[in-house]
């Protein structure tokens, strides 16, 4: 490393859970649960249940890799040591290409619920000034970055929890009907795009050199988050079904704001619209956290210009890292829409959980933990999933692909290495 700087273990098993739950709830629940409740309909719970099922099976697989080898990077860290070098920069480079995108997505989310408060400010104003405000706070530290998120977590919880308690008083059975008006292809459909949703179960994977007791949190970590996670995307996809229906939902970029005003209270609608704000920052939060530190580990491999694994003195943060992540991100706020970002970083996060599979089949017999043949599942479930979403995603997908394979070729010829 070009400085004598290292990084500190400052995050415990309830942080570690916590930017596991940050990192899920929030995009998907209110932002996402209106997309795939127009192609699924009332079936959406179906959807959630199955990209939770197919989550499953990759969290095994990245906790029983993170259980054996816990370094910063994550996947990329796996593949790069169990598979080869190539392997593991492409999961590192569609690891970042997907959460720019997932970065913007909840950028944008942040700025459709601020403006249902506030009409009339343009979206992509808000949605910038709140992703610079958190590329601020990552700079600063991970311990206080790790504190802001768990305030964040608990305060969305909890009005999660609230907007629950307030729909059941205003079901409607009648909402259910028709329960799959696009039959199976719908369910599928949405729950490749719910799966957006959960793939922020790995994201302490990304910071296991700042996590204490790493062999043990971690995996404890990931298990939790995808628990409370689930229970709660069932929770509120019952819940917002019966309170308005599915054709309201759909219509709505803010869709939980959207159903809970539908009961003519004004405090009520308030209250989901900062919890959806609050939400949605808190994955902002993490997903910095998370790119950046990829980006960090990247460069002291070599697989990245090494001036982005450069600490900050003061602050021992990947100052380098964050700033030119962010910086994507604000790219992709202004030059994309929110159907288009979500799409596309399912796609690539399906790739990366593809490698992560990958590489658990290569853990020695020795050192699993869990049968070998659920990281072939995993494999399998991340591939089927892919087959349902729409062509634009593969193409920007591929094209995204192609210009990291670009990039590694060009890096490698210039440092006089050899290219697999």
């Amino acid at each position: 490393m070009p400085e004598k700087v290292r990084l500190k273990r400052e995050i415990g098993l309830f942080g570690a859970s916590a930017l596991g739950v940050g990192a899920i709830v929030g995009s998907g629940i209110f932002i996402v649960t209106g997309i795939v409740a127009g192609l699924a309909g009332p079936a959406m719970v179906l959807s959630v249940l199955i990209a939770g099922a197919i989550a499953v099976f990759s969290a095994m697989s990245v906790a029983e890799l993170s259980a054996c080898l816990p370094r910063e990077g994550g996947t990329y860290s796996f593949a790069r040591i169990l598979i080869s070098p190539f392997i593991g920069y492409i999961a590192g480079w569609i690891w970042i290409f997907s959460n720019i995108f997932v970065g913007a997505a909840v950028s944008l989310g942040f700025a459709e619920y601020f403006v249902t408060l506030f009409p009339g400010i343009p979206v992509k104003m808000i949605a910038v000034l709140i992703c610079f405000i958190f590329l601020m706070i990552n700079y600063i530290g991970v311990r206080e970055s790790t504190l802001i998120n768990n305030i964040l977590v608990s305060l969305k919880v909890l009005i999660l929890l609230f907007f629950i308690a307030f729909a059941f008083g205003y079901f409607k059975i009648n909402n259910f009907t028709p329960f799959a008006p696009a039959g199976p292809t719908g369910i599928f459909m949405g729950a490749s795009l719910i799966f957006f949703a959960y793939t922020g179960f790995a994201r302490v994977t990304i910071m296991a050199e700042e996590v204490k007791d790493p062999e043990h949190t971690i995996p404890r970590s990931i298990y939790l988050a995808l628990g409370i996670s689930t229970l709660l995307y069932v929770l509120v996809s019952l819940t917002a079904t019966g309170l308005v229906g599915t054709d309201t939902l759909s219509r709505s970029m803010s869709p939980l704001a959207a159903a809970i005003s539908a009961a003519g209270n004004q405090g009520a609608t308030f209250i989901v619209s900062i919890g959806a704000m609050i939400a949605t920052a808190s994955v902002l939060l993490t997903t910095i956290m998370g790119v950046s530190r990829i980006v960090f580990a990247m460069g002291r491999s070599n697989d990245l210009p090494s001036s982005v694994s450069r600490l900050h003195p003061r602050f021992s943060t990947p100052h380098y890292a964050i700033w030119l992540t962010g910086s994507f991100m604000i790219a992709a706020i202004l030059l994309a829409d929110l159907s288009l970002v979500v799409t596309v970083s399912t796609f690539a996060m399906l790739v990366y959980y593809l490698i992560a599979n990958a590489a658990a089949m290569k853990i020695p017999a020795t050192k699993r933990r869990y049968p070998a043949v659920i990281p072939v599942i995993g494999a399998f479930t991340c591939i089927g999933l892919m087959a349902f979403l729409g062509p634009n995603a593969w193409i920007i997908g591929f094209a995204g692909l192609g210009t990291g394979v670009s990039v590694y070729i060009l890096l490698k010829r210039k440092n006089g290495q050899k290219i697999p």
